[in-house]
């Protein structure tokens, strides 16, 4: 009788062993695929900010090409191109300059000699 009541208790303890077992690998594959969802969202994220950069980019050249398309060709009074030799000089060294002038800001606050800032996500 005792062996029949040590063979019970054995397979319990078994029981139990394998059922922990059974719930320790559950949840390191839960963990596992946490991570993967996370390297997914991350791959995502990153693919956004080079497609939102490469718009950005596109966005720049067509800015330029039409401010070259609508650039003043006609000559001024002097005769000379004004989009080859500039306005005339305004005595104003900010308005003249602008490379040595400080940014200009749009209402929005917003500095418009370059392109906006991408936020990163990571």
């Amino acid at each position: 009788m005792q062996a029949v009541k040590e063979k019970l208790h054995d397979m319990s303890e078994m029981r139990k062993a394998k059922a922990q077992a059974k719930a320790e690998e559950k949840a390191e594959k839960d963990i596992a695929k946490a991570r993967m969802d996370v390297a997914h969202e991350v791959r995502l994220a990153k693919e956004a900010e080079a497609e939102m950069e490469l718009h950005v980019a596109k966005a720049g050249e067509k800015v330029e090409k039409e401010a070259a398309k609508h650039a003043p060709m006609q000559p001024n009074a002097s005769g000379t191109n004004m989009a080859d030799h500039g306005a005339m000089s305004t005595g104003n060294r900010s308005l003249d300059d602008p490379a040595g002038a400080p940014p200009t800001t749009n209402t929005a606050g917003m500095n418009t000699t370059q392109a906006p800032p991408v936020k990163k996500f990571l």
